[in-house]
């Protein structure tokens, strides 16, 4: 190829790089010498072979793409006049031939003249599309040319043994070229007879690559990556790319079910998204796309990106963690921007200003879109909310902008089945809670609810995992707010003046029973007689262990042993269990670690190790009451 082998080189009349004389100063005792970087074919062969794209199937993205380019650089000549083709008709086909184990792409776009050939082909990274785009720049997005490093095309040598380049270039004085190398330093490069305007690649697929040969597969590598072209493609007499991409249409030219039809090609086995953002921006960047909210089910998958990206059409991953915030990865949909800095085998992101600042503009659009629905149907919103409330809860936690942009946007299911934000809970409550959000989890802890309830007290329900995490992420935002779990702490407004004697005799019976269970027991007289008792546990203490339960880490119960065993003196079961400790301590005992273990039940929070202790006490106690009737 172009490239030379290294050469000697002289400095100070030895022998220098290529023959070249290189300069050179000294300052003070320090010898300095100045050259050109020579690149040697026979390693960088190689490296691009091997080493350049993470995946062998990327070869057929590249020459597929190469074929498009040529295609749109011949139609924009059309439009500018500057080739006379008649009634043309543009197309790509791919063809297997089994027998001879043969791929060959062939497209009727602008074709190569010898001198092209030479200087596109068998320059490595020279790309002749940079040097086009400059010429005809348009703003056009039919006319957008894919390639840009001029490495593309070496992608082939990753499945060949030996690869073929037969051009004719539209000027059709130009002769035929046949260009032909086994991927070594060196070629050949003969004219030929006069062949179809246009460029043919034909790939010898070496042995370890002979599953490409397999129609069904190649198939699947072309719809995955070039699906969105907008030259048809066809494998062998099949069309693979009939549809435009739903994104370069106008949102108002887009109905309801074409939005759909499109989730179900980019995921054919998902179910219907239940809301999409359609992006176009053209400032500070230009990308087009649309965004899904996907509804939620039992595989909804958290830390991977789902999200594809395409660059002038061209898939390029859906491993763009580096462009979407990490909440913004449980979305799903299509983006495309020219703008994005791909590395050189456009197979991943670079990290820099304009990815920075794509994400955070992906991030406005989405909150603002947001508060567009909220206000503009709050009904509608609420229908779609549980779908979208983890995306909503994880944005507020890891993005500032978007928690000033929709932390009111976050609802709760409150007593009355009705959907509040926090702000208004703490309006419609401040005469009662002053600053304080009472929550529990679900409708298991209803015996809580009715003392609240007759109270007046308005109870949130938490239905995620991580709003242990947003209620101590709204008190920082909220320093005088306080969220409490409802059987996380015993304010006065639960209880009342007893309306039984002094239990202290049972309270101290009962601390001494349960003094090797790291259990702290305290006697209050609740406004309600139906619940006999509850464990209550400090609040953050439990955020704690809920935060080492959602990173999934190993901890000791221990760590968090500290429960408090409420005793309700104003309930007749408690004063009951008084009574027969005054003759049958032993059955009083067990009584109240019966009580204690139904409470933990009720509140799931009986550990898996105390279920069968549990068991096996009430079977005893049944045996007892039954043997008490008899």
């Amino acid at each position: 190829m172009v490239f030379s082998m290294i050469q000697p080189h002289t400095i100070d009349g030895k022998q220098g790089l290529r023959g070249e004389k290189l300069s050179n100063k000294k300052l003070g005792s320090t010898f300095m010498a100045q050259g050109t970087l020579k690149i040697h074919s026979e390693n960088i062969l190689p490296i691009i072979k091997k080493s350049l794209y993470s995946d062998k199937e990327i070869f057929i993205r590249e020459l597929v793409s190469n074929a498009s380019d040529a295609i749109t650089k011949l139609k924009v000549l059309i439009e500018n006049n500057e080739a006379s083709v008649t009634d043309y008709a543009p197309e790509i086909r791919v063809k297997i031939d089994q027998a001879s184990k043969t791929i060959t792409i062939t497209d009727n776009g602008i074709g190569m003249s010898e001198t092209e050939v030479e200087t596109y082909i068998a320059q490595i990274a020279f790309s002749g599309a940079e040097e086009f785009v400059k010429k005809y720049d348009t703003a056009n997005d039919k006319d957008k040319i894919i390639g840009h490093f001029g490495l593309g095309f070496y992608s082939a040598f990753m499945v060949s043994s030996q690869v073929e380049v037969i051009s004719q270039s539209f000027r059709l004085d130009c002769p035929s070229s046949h260009w032909t190398s086994d991927g070594s330093n060196t070629y050949e490069l003969n004219r030929i007879d006069t062949q179809p305007m246009g460029t043919k690649i034909v790939l010898h697929i070496d042995q370890e690559s002979e599953d490409y040969l397999e129609e069904g597969k190649l198939e699947a590598v072309i719809k995955k990556y070039c699906t969105f072209l907008p030259h048809p493609i066809f494998v062998g007499d099949k069309q693979i790319n009939e549809k435009a991409p739903l994104y370069l249409k106008s949102v108002q030219d887009c109905t309801d079910e074409e939005y759909k039809d499109f989730y179900s090609q980019l995921y054919p086995f998902e179910p219907a998204p239940i809301f999409w953002i359609h992006l176009n921006i053209d400032y500070p960047f230009n990308l087009k796309g649309i965004l899904y909210f996907p509804k939620v089910t039992e595989r909804l998958e958290f830390g991977k990106c789902f999200t594809k990206l395409f660059c002038n059409r061209v898939y390029v991953s859906s491993d763009i963690k580096e462009l979407l915030p990490e909440y913004m990865t449980l979305l799903r949909g299509a983006i495309d921007s020219p703008d994005l800095p791909l590395n050189v085998s456009r197979s991943y992101l670079h990290m820099d200003k304009t990815v920075r600042q794509l994400g955070a503009h992906l991030s406005k659009k989405i909150s603002d879109k947001l508060q567009q629905l909220y206000n503009s149907n709050k009904e509608d919103y609420i229908a779609l909310y549980k779908e979208m409330e983890v995306f909503l809860k994880l944005g507020n936690l890891q993005d500032e902008k978007f928690y000033e942009k929709t932390k009111d946007l976050i609802l709760f299911e409150n007593s009355k089945a009705e959907w509040i934000s926090i702000p208004s809970y703490l309006e419609t409550m401040k005469d009662k809670t002053k600053s304080k959000v009472y929550y529990h989890i679900d409708t298991s802890e209803n015996h809580f609810l009715k003392l609240y309830k007759e109270k007046e007290v308005d109870v949130l329900r938490s239905t995620s995992p991580i709003d242990s995490h947003l209620f101590q992420h709204f008190e920082s935002k909220m320093p005088e707010v306080k969220f409490q779990r409802i059987d996380g702490g015993l304010d006065d407004l639960l209880t009342q003046e007893e309306s039984f004697a002094p239990k202290e005799e049972l309270l101290q019976f009962a601390k001494e029973s349960f003094k090797d269970h790291k259990v702290e027991v305290e006697l209050k007289p609740l406004g309600s007689t139906s619940i006999p008792g509850f464990v209550m546990i400090d609040e953050d203490q439990r955020r704690l262990r809920d935060y080492m339960r959602l990173q999934k880490q190993d901890f000791s119960t221990d760590l968090f042993g500290k429960k408090t065993f409420v005793l309700n003196a104003n309930s007749p079961m408690v004063s009951k269990i008084e009574e027969i400790q005054k003759n049958r301590p032993e059955l009083a005992k067990e009584l109240l670690e019966q009580l204690f273990d139904l409470s933990l039940l009720s509140q799931k929070e009986l550990h898996a190790d105390a279920l069968q202790p549990f068991l096996n006490r009430s079977m005893k106690l049944f045996e007892s009451l039954l043997c008490q009737e008899k």
